[in-house]
């Protein structure tokens, strides 16, 4: 997907450079250890033309709090961030895209101990459409269960979004399509379900909506939005341990996460899920989202920001 993303402007530790002279050293301490964090932010134009960050505040919160779990000191405000975010599309000339800030330690000392490395910042933009694809929003994907297992909670901790972590989407990824498959299911070092490569996941049985509960998943602000919405529908939302097979006899399965949005899932190890379609509960709430980020529902208007 990320083949051919470019642009024209990157904001670098303070201020926009040019995109081709935004580099790091070689020897650049993250690129060879994978301590760093980052953070995947969306920007929709709405209805009236207007452009509007969903839920910037609560992703530059997860930032610093990603980079707290981390021991990196970020060496701008929360403020500062935030108003990066706000200006990177309007620099690149985009009235809606992806905004990815980055934390990462840079050049100097090597080895396990980064020492007085200096804490560097980027943020970028660029237009991305849909993650898992524009049919795979409306008909839904096909999954399957990965042969690797999610990180336990205490072997790398979960509530951060730190870079090195994603070898392990990257390797369920790669086997998921090379199997075939659209994505994968990761399940946890019990063997529950826990979520995918980038996505949490939300199943449908009867009329209750469950979603694996937090301590090996990431605590996703899309997710977090779905359970919202739900609710505020009457949809009754339950975070419960789920086993592999439950996905395979469930009425609906449905992804969510910034880059897949709502991405319903029609197919399990080769099992059908449902009807073998979007399901109703999933095409409601995906409604309901798109509803929201496109500015039609005021009701949730605190989640945008506006450019």
């Amino acid at each position: 997907m990320a083949e051919g993303v470019t642009g024209e402007k990157i904001w670098l530790d303070g201020g926009l450079v040019d995109w081709e002279d935004a580099n790091v050293h070689i020897l650049t301490h993250t690129l060879h250890y994978g301590l760093g964090v980052f953070e995947g932010i969306r920007c929709y134009k709405g209805d009236d033309g207007r452009s509007a960050i969903f839920q910037l505040h609560a992703h530059v919160r997860r930032l610093f709090a990603s980079a707290h779990i981390n021991m990196l000191e970020i060496p701008y405000s929360e403020d500062q961030v935030r108003q990066a975010i706000l200006e990177i599309l309007p620099a690149n000339h985009l009235d809606e895209g992806y905004i990815r800030p980055l934390v990462f330690i840079g050049s100097g000392a090597m080895g396990l101990n980064p020492g007085k490395n200096p804490i560097r910042v980027a943020v970028m933009g660029w237009a991305w459409g849909a993650y898992l694809g524009d049919e795979g929003v409306q008909n839904g994907i096909r999954a399957k269960i990965s042969t690797f297992a999610r990180h336990h909670v205490n072997a790398k901790m979960t509530k951060g979004k730190t870079c090195g972590d994603y070898v392990n989407s990257i390797l369920a990824k790669r086997e998921a399509l090379l199997d075939g498959y659209d994505e994968a299911i990761m399940l946890d070092t019990s063997g529950l379900v826990s979520e995918a490569t980038g996505e949490n996941l939300f199943l449908v049985r009867g009329d209750r909506l469950y979603t694996p509960p937090l301590p090996t998943v990431l605590d996703g602000i899309t997710r977090n939005a779905i359970v919202q919405i739900a609710r505020d529908k009457g949809i009754e939302v339950m975070e419960a341990q789920l086993t592999r097979d439950e996905l395979y006899i469930a009425d609906e399965i449905f992804l969510t996460g910034t880059a897949a949005e709502v991405t319903p899932v029609r197919e399990v190890d080769h099992r059908t899920i449902g009807s073998g379609t979007r399901g109703p509960i999933t095409k409601l709430l995906q409604t309901a989202f798109f509803d929201v980020v496109n500015g039609r529902d005021s009701k949730y208007e605190r989640w945008l920001s506006y450019l």
